[in-house]
Order: C-alpha cells, then sequence, then structure tokens
C-alpha cells in the first residue's frame, strides 16, 4: 500500500498537469447558476427550459473508463450526478480531466441537462476547470473514518463522508435555532456577558486561570452565566437569556466536557412552577419540531443505554423523598452519619471529611437514587447550601428544580435569592468551605452584592448544557459527538 507521501507526491504532479495546461489548481472565482439541491428540485423545469448552465462541487466519486465517466458532485447541499463523454467535450479537456482529478477535487462544470438510460438526473459536460486541487485523498466512501478518535481530530472528514454525523450537526443548529425563537417569542433579551471575568460566579465548579498581561491581573474563565445576568436584571430589563460557553477545569467523560455550550435565563415576577411549564414546553417542542420523535437512548458514562419517553407525564419529587426510598437514608441526619453513609457508597474517607454537607447528601443522591430516574423528572429541594444563590426553605433546602433525564442532570431551575443580606450570609460560609479545602465552593462577590443592594426583582432562573441535550436528542454515548471540535490530547 502506498504511504501518504507517495500519494501526495502523485496529486502533486497531477496539479503540475493543471498548471502546464494553462489551469490554475487554486481558482480565484466560481460560475455556477445554482446550488445542487436547487438543480435538483428544479430540474425538470430547467430540463424543459434548455440551454447550458455551469454548477459546482466536490468530486465525491468518479465511475466508468475510456470514453465516458460518471462523476458525483456535492457541494454540501446535494450530490449530483455530472457525466463526462469524449465525443462532447473538447478532447484534451476530456484527457486533462482523466489525467489530473481525484476524488476530493472541486471542480466546475458546464453542460446541459439530461436523463441517463438508467433514469438519473444528469449534467453532460461539455467543459470543465479545476477550483481546488486536493493534495490529501479522502477515506474510503464505503468505510469512512474507522477509528473514533479520529473522527473527533478530523470532525471536517467525518461530517464530509458520514451523512449521518453531518445531520445530527444539522439538528443541534436547529435546535439552538429552537431555543432562540422560544425565548424570543417570548420576549426575552439576548445579551453576552463576558467570558474573561475577575473572579469565578455562579456555579461550584474548578476554573482555568489565565493572566491579564496589560492590566497585569489574574483572571479565570467563566463557570457560569448567573451574576452577570442578575447583575443586568437590576437595570429594568424583567427577561434575558444568553447561549454562550463555559469552561470548568473538571474531569473527562462521555457526558462531560471542559468546555461546554449552555442556555441561561432568567424572567422577573415569574415563579419557579412557571420556569418548569416553560422547560417542559420547549423540550417536548424540540423533541416533536425539531428531531421528530419523542422516545431517545440516553446513554452513561459506561456506554449503557436505556429509553427514554418525553411522551410520559413529567413528575415533580423531592430530594429528600428520594433519599428516602432509594437510600433508606434521612436528609436531616447528623453530620457524621452523613458523611458515614458518604464513605459506605464509595467516598474517600480523607475526602469526606472535607466535604459539606451538602455535597456528601449529593454523593449518597448520585450513587442511590438519581439512576433511577429514567424518563424526564423535577427533582426539588436539594440541600440548601448546595444551592447559595436560591431562595432558603426554613427546613435546610432551596427553592430549586433540576430536570434528570436518564439519569443526567439535564437543567438547574432556581427561585433566585434576591436578599442581599441572606445572599452574603451564604456565599460567606462558602467562602468558608473554600478556604477550607473544598475547590469548587464559590468566593464573596462584591461587584454580586452591590448590584443587589440596589435591589433585583422577584425573579425564576433557568441552566440547561446544550450539549448534553444535544446527545440525548440524537442517541448519542459520547457528548463529544455533539461537538464539532472538541478538546483533545495532541497526538504526538
Amino acid at each position: 500500500m502506498a504511504t501518504y507521501e507517495e500519494l501526495r507526491a502523485v496529486r502533486m504532479q497531477k496539479m503540475q498537469l493543471l498548471v502546464d495546461a494553462g489551469m490554475a489548481p487554486y481558482a480565484g472565482d466560481v460560475e455556477h447558476d445554482y446550488r445542487l439541491a436547487e438543480l435538483t428540485k428544479q430540474f425538470e423545469t430547467l430540463q424543459t427550459k434548455g440551454g447550458e448552465i455551469s454548477l459546482a462541487g466536490r468530486i465525491m466519486s468518479i465511475r466508468g473508463q475510456g470514453a465516458i465517466l460518471f462523476v458525483t458532485l456535492f457541494d454540501g447541499t446535494e450530490k449530483f450526478q455530472v457525466v463526462f463523454k469524449k465525443d462532447d467535450i473538447d478532447e484534451k479537456l476530456f484527457a486533462l480531466f482523466t489525467d489530473a482529478a481525484d476524488i476530493g477535487d472541486f471542480i466546475q462544470v458546464t453542460g446541459n441537462l439530461f436523463v441517463t438510460k438508467a433514469g438519473q438526473n444528469s449534467l453532460l459536460v461539455t467543459s470543465w476547470k479545476i477550483l481546488t486541487k486536493s493534495l490529501s485523498a479522502l477515506p474510503d466512501k464505503w468505510n469512512g473514518i474507522q477509528d473514533v478518535e479520529e473522527t473527533q481530530r478530523k470532525r471536517y472528514l467525518d461530517i464530509l463522508m458520514d451523512e449521518e454525523t453531518r445531520n445530527r450537526f444539522v439538528i443541534r443548529s436547529k435546535i439552538v435555532t429552537y431555543i432562540r425563537n422560544f425565548f424570543n417569542t417570548k420576549d426575552f433579551l439576548e445579551i453576552e456577558t463576558p467570558v474573561l471575568q475577575n473572579q469565578a460566579g455562579g456555579a461550584m465548579a474548578r476554573t482555568f486561570n489565565t493572566h491579564h498581561n496589560d492590566y497585569d491581573m489574574p483572571m479565570v474563565l467563566r463557570i457560569a452565566l448567573e451574576l452577570e445576568h442578575k447583575m443586568l436584571m437590576v437595570g429594568g430589563y424583567p427577561r434575558v437569556y444568553e447561549i454562550g460557553k463555559n469552561f470548568r477545569n473538571e474531569g473527562t467523560d462521555p457526558t462531560h466536557m471542559q468546555e461546554f455550550s449552555m442556555i441561561e435565563w432568567y424572567a422577573a415576577y415569574e415563579s419557579l412552577e412557571t420556569n418548569m411549564l416553560w422547560t417542559e414546553q420547549m423540550l417536548r417542542g424540540i423533541a416533536t419540531d425539531v428531531v421528530g420523535k419523542n422516545v431517545f437512548t440516553v446513554y452513561d458514562k459506561e456506554g449503557s443505554g436505556i429509553e427514554v419517553d418525553f411522551n410520559k407525564e413529567w413528575p415533580r419529587v423531592r430530594f429528600a423523598d428520594l433519599l428516602k426510598q432509594y437510600a433508606d437514608f434521612d436528609m436531616n441526619a447528623t453530620l457524621d452519619d452523613v458523611r458515614a453513609k458518604a464513605i459506605e457508597l464509595g467516598m474517600d474517607a480523607t475526602e469526606a471529611e472535607k466535604t459539606g454537607r451538602g455535597n456528601l447528601l449529593d454523593h449518597i443522591y448520585k450513587k442511590t437514587a438519581r439512576g433511577k430516574l429514567v424518563h424526564p423528572t423535577f427533582v426539588l429541594d436539594y440541600p440548601a447550601d448546595l444551592k447559595p444563590l436560591a431562595q432558603q426553605n426554613a427546613d435546610g433546602t432551596a427553592r430549586v428544580a433540576q430536570l434528570i433525564i436518564g439519569g443526567a442532570e439535564i437543567t438547574n431551575q432556581y427561585a433566585e435569592l434576591v436578599n442581599p443580606i441572606v445572599q452574603r450570609s451564604l456565599l460567606e460560609a462558602q467562602a468558608k468551605a473554600k478556604d477550607a479545602g473544598d475547590e469548587e465552593a464559590m468566593q464573596v462577590d462584591e461587584r454580586f452584592l452591590t448590584a443587589m443592594e440596589y435591589g433585583m426583582p422577584p425573579m425564576t432562573g433557568f441552566g440547561m448544557g446544550i450539549d448534553r441535550l444535544v446527545a440525548i436528542m440524537t442517541d448519542q454515548k459520547n457528548i463529544r459527538d455533539t461537538i464539532f471540535f472538541p478538546i483533545m490530547r495532541p497526538k504526538n
């Protein structure tokens, strides 16, 4: 089998043939009358009209030999067959195509529409020119790229050769468009907030740290959109949303990436119940109107799949009740008992000693209950110290909801805390936990607290990872396969 270098050398020789024939191998301009999808839809009308037309696209296959060649072009919208017949094109042009053209090249063709004896709509070529000479051979069209890691490193080849992959990213785009339209029709204002920040806030996560050279100060990549959104609500906007990137310097697995896309929104004068209602409406709408189905396969970290039905009722259950049902454990147990239970369920004893009560309870919940929630379910009233930006209930819980689908967390939804005195107290408690070794605990953010002092409207808020949602909607085992260019280790 020829090496990559040998194959490339052959294509370089073919490029020289083009140059010698007076054909620039990388054209500066293109003439084409129709995109191939448009041509396919209008074929009969255009054939009846007659006359030459020009098309452009990438060569995906070449069949035949001798006096006739059948070539498939693809321009990103559709595939279409063009036919080279030796008797219907200048002999030198025909020979040049035979000698110098390869699968993967971009070409422009001019000719007349016709239907082959086999009934295939086609264009009979009378002239052609090269647009881009490809120097690397495309993967085999039948097998595509067999190495999964290579599909992620060279996504451009994956989407070119695999129609399912290409369609998956079209679905992703349509899902994002649907989300935008959903909130735009509810009179939300789309906003943008900084990715580079002086300090992280709005979530519990480890940060990516960097440095602002001109100001000579440390900065972090944001881990959430929340605080800036709420600060803008002080300014009088009643409803805001943002679709943007967040960064959390944590572990990687098939359900987590350190760089991910989120939608967050905040609505003044609305309740947590309305929040859940809108969530259900939006996700059911995406399933029906964008994807066209309501039953999906959701995969866990180990690759095991389970069917999830969006048509079923979306129940509301309390965190404490789930602990009781699946762990036979009382959420109000002593800290020593909570720690012992967490260790029993696999938490390292040293780690358990420096982990707060809320995170210990969360560990118990995740190990026993969350995986049992298959069909869409809202879990309510999490431990208060897990949700320091939400309204606090008298029983030590927070007024929150989290949508679980197939055992995975899909949304975080709050009745937002707007009391600056309580908020300061909760953030100060978080800061103490951080000083004690909890790397994911929050810091006191004086900018945010200052904004709260001016008065925030009562509001509800929502956050959802788009990549994970797309993985569910497209039945993917790995969240990487919903991202064009996932983070990868360098190959060498």
